[in-house]
């Protein structure tokens, strides 16, 4: 089965149709979200109806939740936290029912998949550096576990209690290993590359691909302000940080 891993796509439509359009040439079977479909951007009902037509393997992100009241903002910075806000406003009740009923984790066969971490998926902690994935290790039984809500893409090996990154586009899975794989983000990257971020699993062939794809960050931006939203969350997007 070939899956295209997408997370974090923050309301971001343009970057969203984009990648979609990126994966067209990948043969994508199943298409798994981890994530974050809402916050930061202008378009939340458009991207939530898009993952719903997409697929039914999606499952909840800290802004997912936040937007329909089951997270508390206040460990929100206050420009997330005055997004949310916004969200909350204008999500349809439909759609606000969809990600309040989304779970936290999902697994298929020997991969597992969350939003943030794996050792506690509703306390949203970060996979920042190679010592946190250290400790995340333990706590996934599966060969692979995928995340995003750092919005930095990367993977890390782990063999025969051996931890790497793993540098390049694409991999082959060691079966006597496990890893860590951080999509990246859709809609939001931060890691200094501003194209929207994504990853194809295919557990045949036993590979992981990441997938880079520029879009149309200005009218992207355009939509943001034009919402009222901080204008702090237009600029970002430019420099992907």
């Amino acid at each position: 089965m070939r899956y295209a891993i997408i997370s974090d796509i923050h309301s971001n439509q343009e970057a969203f149709e984009r990648i979609l359009s990126a994966l067209e040439i990948e043969n994508i079977e199943k298409f798994i979200c981890l994530g974050d479909l809402v916050g930061y951007g202008a378009n939340p009902n458009e991207c939530v109806e898009r993952v719903k037509e997409l697929t039914d393997l999606v499952i909840a992100g800290n802004h997912d939740y936040a937007s329909c009241g089951l997270t508390d903002t206040k460990y929100f910075n206050p420009v997330a936290k005055q997004a949310i806000f916004w969200t909350e406003s204008v999500l349809k009740e439909e759609y606000r029912e969809y990600v309040k009923n989304l779970g936290l984790t999902l697994k298929i066969k020997d991969t597992f998949f969350v939003h943030s971490s794996p050792s506690e998926p509703a306390e949203w902690q970060y996979i920042f550096s190679l010592d946190d994935a250290i400790f995340e290790f333990r706590y996934f039984e599966e060969k692979i576990c995928f995340i995003g809500h750092s919005h930095i893409a990367f993977a890390i090996k782990e063999k025969q209690g051996r931890y790497s990154a793993i540098e390049g586009e694409e991999f082959t899975i060691d079966t006597n290993a496990k890893y860590i794989v951080n999509v990246g983000s859709v809609g939001q990257p931060r890691d200094l590359d501003p194209r929207a971020s994504c990853v194809v699993f295919d557990n045949e062939r036993k590979s992981v691909k990441f997938i880079r794809s520029e879009y149309d960050i200005e009218k992207a931006q355009k939509k943001i302000l034009d919402a009222g939203l901080p204008h702090f969350l237009a600029e970002r997007l430019k420099y992907g940080r």
